[in-house]
């Protein structure tokens, strides 16, 4: 399941303004590298929609089948949004639901009837 947390606002290249929803996956436990520890965390991402801010207001808190999974790209600079400090980094994360990908490989298309 992920949960709608927030909004927010983003503009096209061509200057039009969109908002994307910003969810959560699960809770997950996580073993630090560092210090051996256990830590609980959850993987968030940005995901375009059609919808105004009134309507985005409205949704938070809603949930949904799907998953936030990692995915592998390009390595691209990202600087720390609490240090500034810049990293490369390989992947990002996306919203995920195997329930569409299932129904789409069972899709079957109609001949046309003539």
């Amino acid at each position: 399941m992920v949960t709608i947390k927030d909004y927010k606002k983003r503009e096209t290249k061509t200057g039009d303004d969109f908002f994307v929803l910003v969810l959560q996956g699960n809770v997950v436990p996580v073993k630090s590298k560092e210090t051996n520890r256990m830590y609980f965390t959850s993987k968030t991402c940005t995901v375009a929609s059609t919808f105004d801010e009134d309507t985005c207001k409205q949704i938070i808190g809603q949930q949904f089948p799907g998953d936030i999974v990692k995915v592998k790209t390009e390595p691209y600079e990202y600087a720390l949004p609490e240090t500034g400090e810049i990293i490369t980094l390989e992947h990002r994360w996306e919203y995920h639901d195997s329930l569409l990908e299932t129904v789409a490989e069972n899709v079957i298309e109609e001949e046309e009837v003539m």
